[in-house]
């Protein structure tokens, strides 16, 4: 029962009966579930603020215990009446403002050893049994103080979708213009013109050596290459991979040409 050495430890000069030590400990087990005293008697006093240690006069009455708690998050007010008959102690609490009621009845002599009451480690027994039945008993027909709200994780940044070369870019709406592109020379741009071919991006790996598909001086496929290809063989526009060098043929001997027939110089 952490916590509860120190509170008896302060409040020891007041404890001279064994149902005085079990009063602090029910004390104690309301405290660990989200209560806080705020004094004695059914009517509320002067100056009263919630606090986690007993009140000033909490044992005057070795017959009838009168404590008043309210919950951390200000939902249940408790009225707590220890009532001793013969050997036993009777738990009357109510919660004001539902009105609901529970009971709970203590033999003293199973939690508390009387002949120890200056010694902490050995006044208290079966710890874990009173726990229970404070717990099963009040805490749960009366309802528990809510948890305080958990802090709400912070909301996802969103990612540019250029810093992920696996993610598309998103679509735009009809009559929009489009977000600008990422410059040629980002690692990024590798293969976006393959993912967006009508895009005007760069980086494409579609082998396209004459880039057909931007407008620039110099040779025309789609007008023919003479000695290669007539007029209107490419389509405008298309990509095209030429089979062999462009412009005039080329001095000296073509390496793909074949040998002759029989002839296995492999020097050659």
């Amino acid at each position: 029962m952490a916590g509860l050495e120190p509170l008896y430890a302060w409040a020891r000069a007041a404890i001279s009966r064994p149902q005085d030590a079990l009063v602090c400990g029910i004390h104690w087990e309301l405290v660990r579930h989200g209560y806080r005293c705020l004094g004695t008697g059914d009517q509320p006093g002067p100056d009263e603020r919630k606090s986690e240690l007993l009140p000033a006069g909490w044992e005057a009455n070795k017959e009838v215990y009168t404590l008043r708690y309210k919950s951390t998050d200000d939902a249940h007010e408790l009225l707590l009446k220890a009532i001793m008959v013969e050997d036993s102690m009777i738990l009357n609490v109510m919660d004001r403002s539902s009105q609901k009621v529970a009971d709970v009845t203590l033999a003293v002599a199973d939690y508390i050893n009387p002949e120890h009451l200056d010694d902490f480690h050995k006044v208290y027994k079966n710890t874990e049994e009173l726990r229970t039945r404070i717990a099963s008993g009040i805490i749960a027909p009366l309802g528990a103080p809510a948890e305080k709200a958990k802090k709400e994780p912070e909301p996802k940044r969103d990612e540019h979708w250029d810093e992920n070369p696996l993610r598309l870019p998103p679509r735009q709406p009809m009559g929009t213009r489009a977000p600008s592109r990422p410059s040629p020379l980002s690692p990024f741009a590798v293969g976006g013109e393959d993912l967006d071919p009508f895009g005007g991006r760069s980086g494409g790996m579609i082998v396209d050596p004459l880039h057909s598909g931007f407008p620039q001086p110099g040779i025309d496929p789609s007008s023919g290459i003479p000695g290669r290809l007539p007029p209107g063989a490419v389509p405008p526009g298309a990509r095209f991979d030429p089979f062999g060098p462009l412009g005039a043929g080329r001095p000296g001997p073509d390496p793909d040409h074949l040998p002759p027939p029989g002839y296995d110089d492999m020097f050659m």
